[in-house]
Parts: C-alpha cells; structure tokens; sequence
C-alpha cells in the first residue's frame, strides 16, 4: 500500500496528498514559474544534435579545402560529389537525418492531463522468468505507485522459472491480496505466451507492460495513462527508458545511447505520431486493440518460422496498422538492468535488429496505403532514411579497403566529421542529465564502429533463429 493513492485521496510526489474531486478527477494545479524557463532550455537542448550534424559537413568542406577556396558555393558541388563516395554518402545522410529529428525533437512536448478527465481502470502486465529477487523489486515499485489503489491490477506471470521468482512474487502477493495476481505456467513458453496470459486476464481498460528486471518512478503508471486521456486516436503510449544499473563501462555507455535512441528519437517521431516501438520495458496500450488480435500476434512468423522477439514492436504495427497513433511520454520512466558484458550486449543488439528487420516488413506492408488520415508521409521519410543509412553503411564498409589504399584521408576526415556530431549529439545528454557520463556516448559511438557493426549482418543471416536470445 505504501504511497499508493486510497480511494478518495491522491499522493503526490513527495508525500503530500490532495483530496480529489467526487468523479475522482484531482484538482488543477497551477504551473510553477519556472515551469516557462525550463521548457525553453530543453527546447533549446535539440539544437545540439543540430549543430553536430552541421558540425560534420563543415569538417568535411573545410577538411577538403573546398570552403575557404569557393565559400559557401562550394557547398552543392561537395554534396553532389559526395553521394558517390562511400565515406562521405554517410556523412551526409547521417547528418540530414539528425538535423531532422533535432528539428523534430525541439517541437516534442509530454502530454498533460486534461482537468476535467477521469482515471480508467489499469492492468499492468510483468511477465517474468529466471528474475530471482528482481521481480519482487519490480512488483513493489508498481505497488507504491501513484494511481488509484481501486482502479489498479497488477498481473505477474511465472514464465516456468527454475529459480526462486515465484516464491518472491508469491511474498509481494500476501503483502498486496487484492492487488497482485499471479499466473504459474508448468515450463517455460516465451515471453508472448507469458504477456497473453497477462492479457487475456486483465480488466482494466488500459495494459501497461513492465519488465521484470525493471523498477518504475511513483508517477509511472499515472503518467503513461495521461497521452489516452487526451486523445482518444491514441492507441499505445512508449515510456522513456533509463538504465538501471550503472557500475560498468557498458552498462555507462548504454545509458548515453538509451538516452539519445529512446528519448531523443522517439521524442522525435512521437511529434508525428508514429513511435515505431513501444517498449517492452515501458509500454501501455488500449486493451480493446489488443484482444482481438492476441492469436495472430502469439503466432507471429516469418519465412515460415515462428516468431519470438520483438513482441513489442509488432503490438505496435498493430496498434498503428488500425489506425491509431503511437506516442511518446517523456514524463513516464522506467530504470532497467542493461547489459555489463559484451555478449550480452551483442547478443541484445542482435535481437533488437532481428526484430528490426521482420516488423520492418510488416511495417512496409501497410506504409504505403490509407492506414492514418495525417502524418502520412514523416513515418515513410523515417523507414526509408533509416533503412538507407544501413544500407550506405554496409556499402561503406565494403569499400574501406579500398578507400584505405586509395584515399585514406577521406576515411580519416569522414571519422572526424562523424565524432565530431557525435560529441554534439551526446551533449544533448550532458544537458539533460546534468553528468559527464556524456563523454561515454562518444566512447560507444567509437566501440560501435569498431566492434558491434557485425551484428545487424548476423541478424539477416539469422532472421529465421526463433531463439529468445538473452539467457
């Protein structure tokens, strides 16, 4: 029960509390002053993966002395030359694509709860195998959330562990009776039979997905409902993302780079509404989307073979695929455990992009036609510019023996041109998080080029690999 809101009463961050209304809405609390101020220095955050993006073109203008021979008319010759070089195609691309998410980025705002709207009834889903005394964690940090005790569920499914996590989700049900529901399954099933479960028997209106290795803020669950209230064309809502566990120069450079995938670009897309995966660690959906399909969606496959990653981007085609949008809410975080080693996070990475590349195909099947009424034409200018920055990667780095024996200060220039938007890009997260852990986002960019390119490769050779992946 502990900060959890009783019927007729509201905790506020804190710990101080405010009667709600009799409909159970809360009162208006009117906006610090320097509520105004704040926004504005975020706004103002974007503009640094803009000023890196231009940063690396510059480099490369004046690396090649083309700026100060011609100025700034050298410009359009440089470009049109360089979308036939293998370095600088990439560098161009790249820094367009920036520049348009930074654009994108600044035009974000969190949704906010209107004054006259009521709470819906909230299931929240962890599904959870081999997690030891981490689910106890997860399960108690959803318990002493901010949400009406009446209007909440909390749904945890025993994936057949072998371990201790049944007996720890059992201890956290006999302190919360009426709030925590427990499925066992005999053997292991996968994670998309475990959520299914979850799924099939909540009853709240809204299902929120948490990761059993994962602790929520107090504010989480009210905070992910908040985008439904707004909006009834809102069909799944994705958290922001923060990495747990700190104590590694992995789990270091993780927490950069979670911070600029998850925050920066789906800030970005949530502008257009078409987030392209809500997480698994963080997600919610409208229960009345996700039923129907549940069956399809347990017997996913792909060339014949069934599928087993990536759940939570294909719950979001989806939820897109019908026409609803899917945004993002920056307010809602979720801390979760990150890789410490490099296998375990080349084998995340691997599994990221088989997912990356089979719900790209079920997002191609249905992009081109009348799926929305707006923003049709942003969520193909996003797949299309992703897909074609791997693309120019691989093409890149089939080349570089031969730029190396021909134009080796090409390659050095374009890696300047790429570290320096790096760094811009990672003082994004120095500005946010206010910590020099920032220079860990230029480490992971150089780690990245040097020794994770093979995993997305590996993946298409091993698309068909039905295997979980983590454990």
């Amino acid at each position: 029960m502990s900060g959890c809101r009783t019927p007729g009463r509201d905790r506020a961050v804190g710990g101080s509390e405010r009667p709600s209304r009799p409909d159970g809405t809360l009162p208006t609390v009117k906006a610090s002053r320097r509520t105004r101020p704040r926004r504005i220095l975020l706004s103002v955050v974007g503009v640094f993966p803009l000023v890196g993006a231009l940063t690396s073109v510059l480099w490369m203008l004046f690396a090649t002395g083309e700026l100060g021979s011609r100025g700034l008319l050298a410009l359009g010759d440089w470009l049109l030359a360089s979308v036939t070089h293998p370095i600088g195609v990439v560098v161009v691309v790249q820094a367009l694509y920036t520049a348009l998410q930074a654009v994108l980025w600044m035009r974000y705002r969190p949704f906010a709860r209107p004054s006259d709207a009521v709470w819906p009834k909230v299931s929240v889903v962890i599904p959870a195998f081999n997690e030891g005394p981490m689910v106890e964690r997860s399960i108690r940090s959803v318990a002493r959330c901010e949400y009406p005790r009446d209007l909440l569920e909390i749904i945890v499914v025993d994936d057949g562990s072998r371990d201790d996590t049944f007996f720890h989700m059992q201890r956290v049900r006999r302190e919360h009776p009426g709030l925590v529901k427990l499925v066992r399954f005999a053997g292991n099933r996968g994670k998309r039979a475990a959520l299914e479960a979850g799924f099939r028997a909540a009853t709240g209106e809204i299902l929120v997905t948490i990761d059993s290795d994962s602790v929520i803020d107090p504010s989480t669950v009210r905070e992910m409902v908040t985008p439904f209230l707004t909006d009834p064309r809102i069909g799944a809502v994705a958290g922001q993302v923060a990495v747990l566990n700190r104590d590694s120069t992995i789990s270091r450079m993780l927490e950069v780079q979670y911070a600029l995938a998850f925050d920066f670009g789906r800030a970005a897309q949530s502008v257009y509404r078409c987030v392209s995966c809500c997480p698994g660690a963080l997600s919610a959906l409208r229960r009345s989307l996700v039923l129907p399909h549940l069956e399809e969606w347990t017997r996913q496959t792909f060339l014949g073979r069934p599928v087993n990653h990536g759940e939570d981007q294909a719950l979001t085609n989806i939820v897109l695929r019908q026409g609803y949008d899917t945004v993002y809410q920056r307010t809602a975080l979720v801390h979760t455990l990150a890789p410490t080693t490099y296998r375990q996070m080349s084998r995340m990475l691997v599994r990221w992009d088989r997912s990356y590349i089979v719900e790209g195909f079920s997002f191609a099947r249905f992009m081109f036609t009348r799926w929305r009424k707006d923003n049709l034409l942003l969520p193909i200018v996003n797949f299309v510019v992703s897909n074609l920055r791997l693309v120019l990667l691989f093409w890149g780095l089939a080349q570089l023996p031969l730029v190396l024996g021909t134009d080796a200060g090409a390659l050095f220039n374009g890696s300047v041109a790429m570290l320096l938007g790096t760094l811009c890009t990672a003082l994004y997260y120095l500005r946010v998080e206010r910590s020099m852990r920032f220079a860990y986002g230029v480490l992971y960019a150089v780690f990245s080029a040097l020794a994770l390119q093979w995993t997305l490769p590996w993946a298409l050779l091993t698309v068909r690999d039905e295997r979980w992946g983590t454990r």
